[in-house]
């Protein structure tokens, strides 16, 4: 299987060739995605739409290698990332993936700083450095003031804030974020959104957003909709 043409430019990093994800019940064969390509830019941001149910999260997982595909290659600088083993992918998708959720996943028992370091810290980087960039990063989000706060301290806009430093904390080449501004309302929402693609802008990194919101979608550089399992431009 060749590369794809369009990855053959620096700008070019992540390509996703022939994915295809399928689901066994019973006897009975679900297919979610089938035969998605898709390359992403560097500096772009990309929107995926489509109902719910559609595969748009499962696409996402493939996407930043939480799951594997039932067949296809997802190229990073013309490598095959899915020929990693598990343990070689992990490493990829801490020091190459950042991930926001709509449900930002924090964990509750650590303070705003500490989640922001977690992946540096599972990463073994010096400890230091880690410190200095978590603390630069909330700041960045508006959050200096509330490093020391735990999750449950803090607002769900100020939760989502911290997800996001915590997806940038490893300068990934990869942003994925599955609805983020989803369990917000629109004004919260709205300044998640604006300070994702001040980051975005600040990075030379490729973005993809799930969304159901068109407004926000239609700020992005490319809009793309999954229905039945085919992702169309």
């Amino acid at each position: 299987m060749t590369f794809p043409d369009s990855a053959d430019t620096p700008s070019a990093v992540f390509a996703a060739q022939g994915i295809r994800k399928d689901y066994l019940t019973g006897d009975q064969r679900l297919e979610v995605l089938k035969d998605i390509n898709l390359t992403l830019t560097t500096g772009k941001m990309a929107a995926i739409v489509g109902a719910s149910g559609c595969g748009k999260t499962t696409l996402l997982h493939i996407l930043g290698t939480i799951d594997r595909p039932s067949a296809g290659k997802l190229f990073y600088n013309r490598g095959d990332v899915f020929a990693k083993n598990n343990t070689e992918l992990a490493l990829f998708r801490n020091r190459t993936v950042g991930f926001v959720f709509q449900f930002h996943h924090l964990l509750p028992e650590f303070t705003a700083l500490e989640n922001v370091m977690m992946p540096g810290m599972i990463s073994g980087n010096d400890r230091a450095e880690i410190i200095d960039d978590a603390n630069d990063l909330l700041k960045k989000v508006g959050l200096a003031d509330r490093t020391g706060h735990r999750v449950g301290e803090l607002s769900g806009g100020e939760q989502q804030r911290v997800a996001l430093a915590r997806a940038m904390i490893m300068k990934p080449s990869l942003l994925l974020a599955d609805e983020p501004t989803g369990n917000l309302d629109a004004k919260t929402g709205n300044k998640v959104f604006d300070l994702l693609q001040e980051i975005h802008s600040s990075r030379p990194m490729s973005t993809v957003m799930v969304t159901h919101n068109p407004e926000l979608a239609a700020r992005m550089d490319r809009c793309l909709t999954l229905a039945d399992g085919v992702l169309h431009e």
